[in-house]
């Protein structure tokens, strides 16, 4: 599905700069609650994301500073988008680090469901590295933190773990 539209602003608190999605070009990847597609701009930039409720029967797509500034693009400027439906199992890429991490630990893979992995996945974008071996660390810290809490993610204890396996050298 590919089709032209200009760079919008919203110009509110909660949203900024997006793309609108016609609800014809919508409604092939609406599926109950999953949203999930796969965005490729002007055939160079792709990236996961989410249609969101315009509210008008129509959807948009958040741009944020970083593919504006890749691409180039200002508020007006014509944007090529093509979609498909996004099939990964998580929303996000699972970074290669964390996936191994849960294949050789047990216990980790147990409690990591697939709620804890979604609500994982955000953590571990957020804190994404270039450097495989600060992924692979991040991922352990991550694998751990959700074996002393059962399974479950709290962002601020996960963050002072994050923190304390950096000052240690970990």
């Amino acid at each position: 599905m590919t089709f032209t539209t200009p760079l919008e602003n919203f110009n509110t608190a909660l949203w900024n700069f997006h793309i609108v999605v016609l609800e014809q070009y919508a409604k092939p990847f609406l599926d109950g609650n999953d949203r999930r597609v796969v965005c490729t701009l002007n055939g160079s930039l792709e990236f996961q994301c989410a249609l969101m409720p315009k509210g008008d029967g129509h959807f948009f797509i958040n741009i944020n500073k970083k593919i504006r500034d890749k691409l180039k693009l200002q508020l007006g400027s014509k944007v090529e988008v093509s979609l498909s439906k996004d099939e990964s199992e998580y929303g996000l890429p699972m970074p290669e680090e964390f996936g191994e991490t849960l294949a050789q630990d047990e216990e980790g893979n147990a409690l990591s469901s697939t709620h804890a992995r979604q609500t994982a996945q955000p953590a571990l974008h957020r804190w994404s590295a270039k450097d495989s071996d600060t992924r692979l660390k991040r991922a352990i810290v991550l694998v751990e933190h959700l074996k002393a809490n059962k399974g479950k993610i709290d962002f601020k204890q996960l963050n002072l773990d994050m923190k304390e396996a950096n000052r240690s050298g970990f």
